[in-house]
């Protein structure tokens, strides 16, 4: 069996395409911290429904009153939100920009300071759970909100 240049090569180059996209996803042990979750009050900036993971936009200010501005990855994707009854046009209403929230979420590995994480619970200013929730507690256990 004769094996020539050009089948070594195309072998190779679909190699190593195949393995890009085995990688090209992301996983959540990889990118956030999930040994770290915190709890905070925050307000919605803005909110992107969208593939593969709605976007939430929110600022959470300190103690001296300094705001950072923080993005969280909502792990479901619309597909199971919809299915969930969270269309939308419900997320969106739910979410609208200036909405008081109490969010928590798994900070990124970067860090507190990239202000990335990944959302488990968002409850609204009137104490019922919204959009993205994945319990960390039992019912009768929701943390305590802390500012960072």
């Amino acid at each position: 069996m004769k094996i020539n240049l050009t089948t070594v090569l195309r072998l190779g180059v679909c190699s190593l395409t195949f393995c890009a996209v085995m990688l090209a996803h992301h996983g959540i042990a990889n990118s956030y911290d999930t040994t770290k979750a915190f709890t905070t009050r925050a307000t919605v900036t803005g909110f992107r429904y969208a593939n593969p993971h709605p976007q939430i936009y929110f600022d959470i200010k300190d103690e001296q009153g300094n705001c950072a501005h923080w993005s969280g990855e909502i792990a479901p994707n619309p597909a199971q939100l919809i299915q969930a009854g969270w269309g939308r046009k419900r997320s969106e209403a739910a979410l609208a920009p200036g909405t008081a929230i109490t969010i928590t979420l798994w900070p990124s590995r970067a860090g507190m300071d990239a202000h990335v994480g990944l959302v488990q619970k968002i409850v609204n200013s009137a104490g019922r759970t919204v959009l993205g929730t994945i319990a960390l507690n039992s019912a009768d256990e929701d943390p305590a909100p802390t500012n960072r």
